[in-house]
This record gives C-alpha cells, sequence and structure tokens, in this order.
C-alpha cells in the first residue's frame, strides 16, 4: 500500500492482521487486495487522511506472552498522545521491565495500527523505531493537534 511515507507492506489471514512493516526497497504497491485484507487498507487510508483517529481490526500479531502484553499496553496510547518507556514498565507493573518492554516495542509487528511510534523517550526525545526516526516523525507530526513549523 502507497502512503505519505512510502510502501506499506501489510500481511494477514482470516485470523487477523498479522503484520504491517515500511518498506524500505523501491516496490510497488499491489492494486489487488485480498479481501481479508480489504478493510486494514481502507483504514490506514482513513487514518492519512485524517478522518480516522482509532482502528477497529482484528488483529493476530506473533510474538511472546510479554510482547504480547506490552503491544496492548501501546493500544491504549490515545491519537495525538504520547508516553516514555518508563511510564509503559510502570503501567505494566514493574518500573524495572523498561528495557524489556522497550524491546518489545521495538519488535512490533503491526506499525501504526499497534502505536509504538507514540512511545518517546522520558525527556522527550525521539527514541528509536523500527520505521526509521524519519517516520516516527511524521507519524507523530500528522497525530499532533498543534501544528507547528520546524524548530530545528
Amino acid at each position: 500500500m502507497a502512503t505519505p511515507m512510502g510502501v506499506l507492506e501489510i500481511k494477514g489471514d482470516a485470523s487477523g492482521l498479522a503484520s504491517v512493516h515500511f518498506m524500505d526497497t523501491d516496490v510497488s504497491s499491489s492494486e489487488a487486495i485480498p479481501e481479508v485484507l480489504l478493510s486494514v487498507v481502507t483504514q490506514l487510508k482513513e487514518y492519512f487522511s485524517k478522518t480516522r483517529t482509532e482502528f477497529q481490526l482484528n488483529l493476530n500479531p506473533e510474538g511472546t506472552q510479554f510482547q504480547k502484553k506490552v503491544w496492548k499496553q501501546l493500544e491504549t496510547i490515545a491519537f495525538g498522545k504520547t508516553t516514555s518507556y518508563q511510564k509503559m514498565a510502570n503501567s505494566l507493573g514493574n518500573p524495572k521491565v523498561i528495557r524489556a518492554a522497550a524491546s518489545a516495542n521495538g519488535k512490533n509487528p503491526i506499525a501504526i495500527i499497534i502505536p509504538c511510534h507514540r512511545v518517546i523517550g522520558t525527556d522527550g526525545s525521539l527514541t528509536g523505531y523500527a520505521g526509521g526516526l524519519h517516520r516516527k516523525k511524521w507519524l507523530l507530526a500528522h497525530e499532533s493537534p498543534v501544528k507547528q513549523g520546524e524548530l530545528f
């Protein structure tokens, strides 16, 4: 699927959406969309056109129980809001799991829909993002209720 930030590869089946990844190679998007993925493509298009702030999809990511717990926690971060890795660890019930939570965040297989881009450093800095920091910055600006020019 073509997006303002490049092509997304979307995988899933009747059990649900398994992955959404940014493609860094030069590939074209497909016009033929499997029926089980039509609602994913529709909702992502609505997100990019700013008519959708929440996704209503059946998700089926593969991961450990801990990773799935972290990914469920990510889904609670509202559109236009951010949280820190430390706050995530605290919400998971143990402030000491910050590194494990950050690692699980980085392994999120469903970009945008499970909003790992909404997690920033405690100091407000943009920290790593599997899709690239330029995309994380774009997504946060896209969701921001306040529009401002570039500061740097």
